[in-house]
């Protein structure tokens, strides 16, 4: 993996970039992971003996790259999945996807079920057992009719399992480099996926501690 680009460190969280087809988190491909990096990184940092703790808050699919936030205490664990529930984080994505979108902007709502087998999601009626409301907004920055392809910003009102990669896939608007939900087949030696976690805004604060 690369070094570490950090945006920001404290006592309580630390908050760093994620590179495409990096894992969040050890999987059982074995690959360098993020939170197993940033750990060494405090622990040769601070010359910390023994295990270094460090809290993982949310995770971004292996494909997608952007900010990630760590906690370094557990209190700080505590308290930002206490904001993640009461939806006081915000989180914002820049999507590539194919084609053009029929609205400039809008909020799509689906079902989606998770199947373990295959690890992949897909949209359900909603009835479904075992289905889950997935909501999210969207806005269209850009079209390029050449390549056609459109940028769009995304806003999470849920996070279920590859919610904007399955939502917009199941229109016929698939997120560029995206193999496993219908990518063109000419785009299949992309290698990395068209989505980027963008920001992570909460309502954190120095003066007393979080």
């Amino acid at each position: 993996m690369q070094d570490l680009k950090i945006f920001y460190e404290d006592n309580h969280i630390i908050v760093v970039e994620k590179p495409n087809n990096v894992p969040s988190q050890a999987d059982k491909t074995g690959d360098e992971d993020l939170l197993t990096k940033v750990k060494d990184y405090l622990k040769v940092k601070y010359k910390k003996p023994g295990e270094v703790y460090l809290g993982l808050v949310h995770r971004l699919d292996r494909p997608t790259g952007g900010i990630m936030v760590f906690a370094r205490t557990s209190k700080a664990a505590a308290r930002l999945s206490e904001q993640i529930r009461n939806r006081q984080i915000t989180k914002k994505y820049l999507a590539t996807c194919d084609g053009k979108l029929e609205k400039s902007k809008d909020t799509w709502q689906d079902f989606l079920l998770k199947t373990e087998r295959t690890n992949k999601s897909s949209v359900v009626s909603e009835d479904t057992k075992n289905a889950k409301k997935a909501v999210l907004d969207y806005e269209v920055i850009n079209y390029n009719e050449k390549t056609n392809l459109s940028i769009v910003k995304v806003n999470l009102q849920t996070g279920r399992h590859h919610q904007i990669r399955v939502q917009f896939a199941s229109r016929g608007h698939s997120l560029y480099g995206d193999q496993k939900y219908g990518t063109r087949g000419k785009r299949k030696t992309v290698k990395t996926l068209g989505l980027l976690f963008k920001f992570c805004a909460s309502c954190y604060k120095t003066k007393n501690g979080i």
